[in-house]
């Protein structure tokens, strides 16, 4: 049992996931570390603007924590996990976007810790209430952090249900994010977008225009990450069947940095990001 106030919580991974909820679990009296070795400059800003404590080494990281929550980005997964090592006896979260197979190869390097496969099931930005799942035999050992604000369901005994399910929701959001990009950059192109965006709305509801405008430079301003996470769910889908429709989402966004350039900010508006496409189509039929 997690007695209150006497946790030690470290994370793996320092990005948008690691401080938005290190904010929260601060604010509950958690005490909240990270490791700065090897990070980029972007996480250890962030690290430090937002309290936690820094460790030099993975090591003291490791030794200093009750709990370890893994978020990095997806290809980093298990090898975040053999750096940590048997050595580790605490409760091991793996929050990555990435499959129950990829997981289950993390989990086989920290043997001697209790792992439990959890997912985030929603924007980061509702900070502890963000609904996140967790499965296998030690999920209601990382559910007890619920008395701190977070909100963990655990679904399943078994780890990569949580994984898994994680997987299925990227496959629809991440679908219907690539769909909208070509249609509304299509639409913006003829110069209809603004009532393209008018007539889904009567079928999709008054939030759809803030919503596909989050989706679309969201798409840009992630796109590397996002390509890396349908890797995993193509992977996972191809055990049941031949995602024909998957793969081609996953290949969309392997494509996009290629159309869109190198974009250091998330765009307000997604004509900005329509823009820098338009911008290296123009170079392109220059060049050749």
């Amino acid at each position: 049992m997690l007695r209150k106030n006497q946790i030690k919580l470290g994370f793996l991974g320092f990005g948008d996931v690691a401080s938005t909820l290190s904010e929260g679990l601060l604010a509950h009296g958690v005490e909240v570390s990270t490791c700065i070795e090897g990070r980029s400059q972007r996480s250890v800003e962030l690290a430090k603007s937002t309290g936690v404590n820094l460790f030099d080494s993975l090591s003291e990281l490791v030794e200093s924590s009750d709990i370890l929550l893994s978020a990095v980005v997806p290809a980093e997964s298990v090898s975040v996990a053999k750096n940590v090592g048997r050595g580790f006896e605490g409760v091991y979260v793996d929050l990555n976007n990435v499959s129950p197979g990829t997981v289950k190869e993390a989990f086989t390097h920290i043997p001697n810790g209790k792992t439990v496969d959890g997912a985030i099931m929603g924007g980061i930005k509702n900070g502890l209430g963000t609904p996140i799942i967790a499965s296998g035999e030690f999920a209601e050992n990382f559910a007890e952090l619920n008395q701190y604000g977070m909100n963990i369901e655990v679904i399943g005994p078994e780890p990569g249900q949580a994984s898994g399910l994680k997987m299925l929701r990227s496959a629809y959001t991440k679908g219907v994010s690539a769909l909208l990009f070509e249609a509304f950059y299509a639409a913006y192109q003829m110069g209809v977008d603004e009532t393209l965006s008018r007539y889904l709305t009567l079928s999709e509801g008054s939030h759809f225009p803030a919503s596909a405008n989050s989706r679309l430079t969201s798409s840009a301003y992630h796109s590397q990450r996002r390509a890396q996470e349908m890797d995993e769910v193509v992977k996972f889908l191809t055990e049941y069947e031949d995602p024909l429709i998957t793969r081609a989402t996953c290949e969309f966004f392997h494509l996009l940095p290629d159309k869109t350039g190198t974009i250091s900010k998330k765009p307000a508006d997604y004509r900005d990001v329509f823009r820098k496409v338009d911008k290296k189509r123009v170079k392109g039929e220059k060049s050749q």
